[in-house]
């Protein structure tokens, strides 16, 4: 339809659309349609771009998840999936860390102090972070579901999943709550146990750019 106009310009959009007894609304949402595919190609090229420097400011470390988050912070409107897809078609990846085990602790890390002492109720939002990793199971295996939880809603302020009980899962998690919420820099406690995704030099980084 769009075609033949295109193919006739002198006879003019509303004359076609008269004659063939279309709408124009019809006529304008085809032509709309047709754009879309053109217009997501050209985002697609500028997100890419700013994935490749979103990965290699990570040093090659981050993966899709961690990526996205910072494509959210920065206020980018996009799927996961998206960003999934165009770092495969880019052929570029993150490192995951692939440790085994559940919350064992560390020998080797040092304690941090437990600035909570057992209550885990909050002042205000986003003061405390209260995480772990729960495993659940499924018909494919088990599941691992790592939560954080605010200490003054009781709301659960991110969550992530994973096959793999690793610091990855841990970082990703703390990732998304940091790029979704405003934390105020040196009032947030964020708690947990020892295990060593807790305690991965990754993490701890992390919590101190985040400002906990």
């Amino acid at each position: 339809m769009t075609a033949l106009v295109d193919e006739h310009p002198r006879l003019g959009v509303e004359y076609v659309l008269r004659e063939l007894q279309i709408p124009s609304s019809t006529y304008y949402r085809w032509r709309t349609a047709e754009k879309e595919p053109c217009e997501r190609r050209r985002r697609d090229v500028e997100l890419a771009e700013r994935i490749k420097e979103i990965h290699a400011e990570s040093g090659g470390n981050y993966g899709s998840p961690r990526v996205h988050a910072v494509l959210r912070r920065e206020g980018t409107r996009v799927g996961r999936k998206r960003v999934e897809r165009l770092m495969r078609e880019a052929d570029i990846a993150g490192i995951s860390p692939r440790r085994k085990g559940f919350t064992r602790r560390d020998p080797k890390a040092g304690l941090a102090p437990d600035l909570v002492n057992r209550d885990f109720t909050a002042p205000a939002p986003n003061r405390l972070w209260v995480t772990d990793l729960t495993m659940v199971s499924t018909g494919q295996g088990p599941l691992w579901l790592s939560a954080i939880r605010d200490g003054f809603s009781s709301r659960v302020v991110a969550w992530e999943t994973s096959a793999r009980p690793d610091a990855d899962l841990v970082l990703t998690t703390l990732e998304y709550a940091l790029a979704s919420l405003e934390v105020e820099p040196g009032k947030l406690i964020h708690h947990a146990d020892h295990g060593c995704q807790y305690t991965s030099i990754k993490l701890t980084t992390q919590l101190i750019v985040g400002g906990s």
